[in-house]
């Protein structure tokens, strides 16, 4: 205020001056009044309509010891590293997730008087919203519409109970469906599609013209994971979408259904461009890519354009056999199996092209047997030269992921044996958890071996912060001896043994203390003591 700065003397207030008060009494005291109401956190203003009560969550809460846990964890969620050598207590932080997920997994609701601190937690960290919201449950969106902060709540969808309950009728669900906010319309799609897949299809048919193009992308990937024959005809609909990605993501939705007219529509294609040479004296694949991207199959999702760097014949061929049905090469090469096919020899320096395609088939189709023969013996010599980078076609990493959770386990337990831990790191993440015996026991033979070996250990920080978070927490006992602190071998970096120690002292703290946790989310048989914290 200028009156304030340049003095009431130059300059009248304007506020008003009682009868014998002066300007500037007359000042300090509106100033005083507007403290006191900014103090008091009030605009004047007429009191508004009291919120309506929170909903009310079914499921049982954390027991005590549970309780407590999650209060030091939110608490410690700002981390305890300082950016130099970390000390051998566990990372907190690192925990949180998997006990949210863990908390959620037994059923439980999050205490109502954590909610606050768990919503800002999940508002620092995106990775931990989905656990966090699905503990949270349905007062974690009625929290978010009074508090700006915790808004991305309410972009969620479904966290907590399920967002489709058996009490819904078809007139509920058609108007929750009509009036809801994105979120929830993902949430509900979602539910419905897991319960009813053709319900769930003619839902979004009612509204599907007039969505915006990219809540169109959204609903239309929504349908891949209950895919079914019957949503075909929509699909195929879908194909001529005004908008160029939701006919890509059409076209690849019909492609993992192998018995489609799209899927056919691209065999026909491929298999005009791959066969075995019948004029070659031993068996070969022989590959003629196509000439021109046409209008059918621009139409069926075929990128006319390729990335930078990639030749155009090359990109067609890919996108072609990448969509063609992988039972039906067992015919065009004379009755072979996947692995057979496989190793057969590729004229002309498309074996490349010719394996990615076929990669992303076996990923996209879910083939365990093309996925096996892609990936080969993880013993083989030129196996960890084949690891391709996150993303490509040629992603090992994907390819486990087809397989089922033993196989996979196994798989990586023989690729680490033969070639180390060097190129495992994304292997590991796709692993399931707590990891099989024969990955762990290979996981930690290896670190021994590196520090035999005198490595620097900050090389294996992120395979060791994975094994703190992964390992079954039942092998802590047997780790003990590898906590002591050893002889550093000639040519090692200096101090290595110490850090060494140290890692292996934090492996081990940390497996025992998520063993305690496991026992806090389980209280003994016959303790009903469960009172709402």
């Amino acid at each position: 205020m200028s009156a304030a700065l340049l003095g009431t003397e130059r300059r009248l207030p304007p506020v008003a001056v009682r009868s014998g008060q002066g300007a500037a009494a007359a000042l300090l005291d509106a100033a005083a009044v507007a403290t006191v109401r900014r103090r008091g956190a009030l605009r004047p203003a007429p009191a508004g309509e009291r919120p309506a009560p929170a909903p009310a969550d079914p499921r049982p809460p954390l027991p005590p010891a549970a309780r407590r846990r999650l209060s030091l964890l939110l608490a410690d969620r700002g981390g305890s590293a300082s950016g130099g050598r970390r000390s051998t207590a566990p990372d907190l932080t690192e925990l949180l997730p998997q006990w949210l997920t863990a908390a959620h997994d037994h059923g439980y609701r999050a205490p109502d008087a954590l909610l606050p601190a768990l919503l800002d937690a999940a508002r620092a960290r995106t990775d931990l919203r989905p656990a966090a919201l699905a503990l949270a449950g349905p007062r974690a969106r009625w929290l978010a519409r009074l508090n700006d902060d915790w808004k991305f709540a309410l972009r969620g969808g479904g966290c907590g109970p399920a967002a489709l309950s058996g009490a819904d009728g078809p007139e509920d669900v058609r108007r929750r469906w009509e009036e809801g906010l994105f979120a929830d319309r993902v949430a509900l799609l979602t539910a419905l599609r897991r319960r009813d897949p053709r319900a769930g299809l003619e839902l979004l048919g009612t509204t599907w013209p007039t969505e915006r193009a990219e809540d169109r992308l959204t609903f239309l990937d929504s349908l891949r994971e209950e895919l079914t024959a019957t949503d075909e005809p929509f699909l195929e609909q879908a194909l001529s979408d005004r908008s160029r990605n939701v006919r890509a993501t059409a076209a690849e939705l019909l492609s993992a259904l192998p018995g489609s007219a799209l899927a056919a529509r691209m065999a026909r294609r491929a298999h005009a461009c791959v066969a075995l040479d019948r004029t070659a004296d031993a068996p070969v694949i022989a590959v003629e890519a196509p000439h021109e991207c046409d209008a059918g199959m621009r139409r069926d999702g075929v990128a006319p354009k390729p990335p930078s760097g990639r030749g155009e014949r090359s990109w067609w061929l890919v996108q072609l056999v990448a969509a063609t049905p992988l039972d039906g090469w067992r015919d065009r090469f004379a009755g072979r199996g996947p692995a057979e096919i496989v190793a057969l020899p590729v004229a002309d320096d498309w074996r490349t092209e010719l394996h990615d395609a076929w990669c992303r088939a076996a990923v996209r189709q879910r083939d365990t047997d093309w996925a096996r023969a892609l990936l080969g013996t993880p013993g083989a010599p030129d196996q960890s030269a084949e690891v391709a980078p996150a993303g490509s076609a040629r992603d090992l990493t994907k390819l486990l992921i087809v397989l089922p959770d033993d196989e996979r386990a196994r798989w990586v337990a023989e690729f680490i044996a033969a070639h180390g831990l060097s190129d495992a790191f994304r292997m590991l993440g796709v692993c399931a958890v707590p990891w099989a015996e024969p990955l762990g026991r290979a996981v930690v033979d290896a670190l021994d071996i590196a520090r035999d070996a005198g490595s620097y250990p900050w090389s294996f920080s992120g395979v060791m912060g994975l094994a703190e978070r992964c390992l079954d927490p039942s092998t802590a006992d047997r780790l003990g001896m590898l906590t002591a602190l050893t002889d550093e071998p000639e040519g090692a970096s200096p101090g290595s043994g110490g850090y060494w120690s140290e890692a292996f002292q934090r492996l081990v703290g940390t497996l025992r203390l998520r063993a305690t946790m496991q026992a806090e989310l389980t209280p003994p048989p016959g303790d009903n003591d469960r009172t709402t914290p």
